[in-house]
């Protein structure tokens, strides 16, 4: 799950992160009000969605006076900011994120996130901030210090002093960047994050080390354990089929092809989708009904699938081990009759109740096409849809 930057500030704040004053507004009013809350005669106006490249994209503005913090709040409420990660399409601005000026004399960068590499903690640092750290990592990677935490002894003091003479930093900076570091960690692990992002990390001209700005990430299956931040999902940024999904327990990801595919398991998912590609299709969305599915669920899953006007033909996907082919075949003979399904249909079972659940589609009445293996299946369904073009 993800969060906005001010969001994000509020959190770390509370584990001793120093960020700069400033509050979230949804209305011109309040920006001004919170304006007039700051010390100092600059503002920063930042729009609050889920994307980076916000800068870039004209989503973060200087004002020097209360005045022009109406002026650009009026202007930026209701926008649509396109950046590199929105598409072409925009995202349209809600909120915004006043808060004090600073005095910056470096900009640096700093994350905590996990290795899938190692399954640790990795701490990662950049004397190269404000920039993508995707092209650094790419151009200059040694521009990039990494340590990877073990687990039992955690953040060490070492550790963290490590990462701040690899950012150049002396003096009084080291002991506030040892402290941010600490803090962050610890945010991270009790928070169940998957990552914690200040790009950039700064320096100001009095030599403190803040968090100008902030990126967090969360566990979704560890969301349980922390009502407080589960609270602060703005569903108006998340893509409304995934929200469909995700109350139906189903894992779904739209995607830009015509063929819609339910799998059971991710793993599987995912080779499916490989196998569309080889045989010339194009995935149309990632659907995982998970291992104890019910009629009712694959029911929906056909529902999410439909709810995408470029699906042009479905491919069912079924190895059942938990899951049982009869009750995945009750589910798909169901929901074919409930949506009218009029778009070619192709369906894999293999495993526990295969025959039965072959059965029950055979003798449905519904033209279900069927399939003996995975290659099968993807040939099957990427011609089905040819054919109907």
């Amino acid at each position: 799950m993800n969060i906005h930057e001010h969001q994000a500030k509020d959190v770390l704040r509370g584990y001793g992160v120093a960020v700069p004053k400033g509050g979230a507004a949804f209305s011109v009013d309040e920006a001004v009000k919170i304006a007039n809350s700051l010390p100092g005669a600059i503002y920063v106006v930042k729009a609050q969605i889920h994307a980076g490249g916000r800068g870039k994209g004209g989503g973060v503005k200087l004002a020097r006076s209360v005045d022009e913090v109406r002026e650009l709040a009026t202007e930026m409420l209701g926008m649509k900011l396109i950046t590199h990660q929105t598409g072409p399409s925009g995202k349209e601005v809600k909120r915004l994120y006043v808060e004090e000026g600073c005095d910056i004399a470096r900009e640096l960068y700093l994350s905590v996130v996990m290795d899938r590499g190692t399954s640790r903690i990795a701490v990662m640092a950049s004397t190269e901030g404000g920039m993508d750290i995707e092209a650094v990592a790419e151009e200059t990677p040694e521009k990039i210090t990494t340590l990877v935490i073990d687990p039992i002894a955690g953040l060490q003091g070492h550790h963290a002093r490590r990462l701040a003479f690899g950012l150049g930093l002396e003096g009084k900076q080291v002991g506030s960047a040892v402290k941010l570091i600490s803090a962050l960690y610890n945010a991270f692990v009790e928070t169940d994050a998957s990552l914690v992002e200040i790009n950039p990390l700064v320096v100001t001209g009095a030599g403190e080390v803040i968090a100008l700005d902030a990126k967090m990430n969360f566990d979704d299956n560890a969301l349980y354990r922390h009502p407080d931040i589960e609270e602060m999902r703005d569903p108006s940024e998340e893509e409304p089929a995934e929200l469909e999904a995700a109350e139906a327990e189903l894992n779904y990801i739209r995607l830009d092809g015509s063929i819609g595919c339910m799998v059971n398991g991710a793993g599987l998912a995912m080779a499916t989708m490989d196998i569309i590609k080889l045989n010339g299709g194009e995935p149309a969305n990632f659907l995982d009904v998970g291992g104890g599915a019910t009629k009712e669920r694959v029911t929906q899953a056909f529902k999410l699938i439909l709810s995408d006007g470029n699906v042009e033909g479905i491919l069912v996907n079924i190895f059942g081990g938990i899951m049982r082919c009869d009750i995945i075949a009750e589910g798909v003979v169901a929901a074919a009759r409930e949506v009218e399904l009029a778009k070619p249909l192709v369906v894999r079972l293999a495993g526990t109740n295969v025959e039965q659940g072959k059965q029950i589609m055979a003798d449905s009445g519904l033209t279900i096409i069927p399939a003996d293996d995975l290659g099968d299946a993807a040939a099957k369904i990427v011609n089905a849809v040819k054919a109907t073009a």
